[in-house]
C-alpha cells in the first residue's frame, strides 16, 4: 500500500489496470487495495473526498484571483499516511500566499471532528483568512465546519468536483511531506507518526527554503515564529 500510494503521487492518471501491470499482480488484488486506500484515478490524489448530497456546495471564488498577501486565502485537506501495519489520515491548514502550515491533526477515521479541530486551532492563533478553501468533502461541507468560518465572516470556497489543482497549494505541500518525512520514516505506531509529524512541520515552517518565496522558509514571509499549531498528547 505504501508502495501504491508513492506511485500515485508520480502518476494520477493510473487506474487499477495500469497499477495492477505495474506492479506484476492481479488486477483484483489492486481494485481491493484502492478501495481500502480510497484511490481513484484521475484524481491526482487519495480519494479521501467523500461528498454528502444534503450538504450545502459554495462556489470556488480564486479563479483567476491572484495571492498576493498573507491571511488573503487559507485552504486545507486530507491525506493518506501509511504505516508499516495500518495507515492514518492527516488534516493540514495552510496558508496560500506564504505556504505557513497553520495547523495540522492525524486520525484513524474520515469523520470531520479532527478537521473541525484543525480549524479551530489555526484560528485560535488570532489571525483569520479572507476566504477559505476546501474540496467538498462531507468533512468541510457538514455546518459544523462551515458555520465556524460564516460565524467569523469569513468567505468560504470549494474546488469543482474531481478538480484537485483548484487547491493546488495543499497538494504541494503533501507531495513534500510524504517524499521528504513519510516515506523515508516508514512509521511504527500513531505515535512515532505524530511525533516525527511534529518535526517535520517545525522544520518545514521555519527552516525549510522555498524557491518561489525567494528562498525564504514560510514562517519569515507569514511573520510568525514556533511551529504549527498541533495538540498534545500524553
Amino acid at each position: 500500500m505504501r508502495r501504491i500510494d508513492e506511485q500515485y503521487l508520480q502518476t494520477p492518471f493510473y487506474g487499477s489496470r495500469r497499477l495492477a501491470h505495474h506492479f506484476g499482480v492481479n488486477r483484483k488484488q489492486m481494485q481491493r487495495l484502492m478501495r481500502v486506500m480510497g484511490l481513484e484515478a484521475i484524481y491526482p490524489k487519495p480519494r479521501t473526498t467523500q461528498v454528502c448530497p444534503n450538504h450545502r456546495k459554495y462556489p470556488y471564488l480564486l479563479r483567476h484571483v491572484e495571492i498576493n498577501r498573507c491571511d488573503q486565502v487559507w485552504s486545507t485537506d486530507i491525506t493518506y499516511v501509511p504505516m508499516r501495519c495500518g495507515f492514518l489520515y492527516l488534516t493540514a491548514v495552510i496558508d496560500w500566499h506564504s505556504r505557513y502550515v497553520l495547523s495540522w491533526e492525524l486520525s484513524n477515521s474520515l469523520e470531520s471532528s479532527f478537521c473541525v479541530v484543525a480549524l479551530e486551532r489555526a484560528l485560535a492563533g488570532g489571525r483569520r483568512p479572507e476566504i477559505f478553501n476546501t474540496d467538498q468533502g462531507v468533512q468541510f461541507t457538514s455546518q459544523t465546519f462551515t458555520q465556524r468560518l460564516e460565524s467569523r465572516g469569513i468567505a468560504i470556497s470549494m474546488d469543482g468536483k474531481g478538480r484537485a489543482l483548484d487547491n493546488v497549494f495543499v497538494e504541494r505541500l503533501w507531495r513534500s511531506v510524504k517524499y521528504e518525512e513519510v516515506y523515508p520514516k516508514a512509521y511504527e505506531t500513531g505515535w512515532d507518526a505524530e511525533t516525527s509529524l511534529g518535526k517535520y512541520f517545525r522544520f518545514y515552517n521555519e527552516e525549510r527554503l522555498h524557491q518561489s518565496l525567494d528562498y525564504r522558509p514560510p514562517a519569515e514571509v507569514y511573520g510568525k515564529k514556533g511551529g504549527a499549531r498541533k495538540r498534545q498528547c500524553g
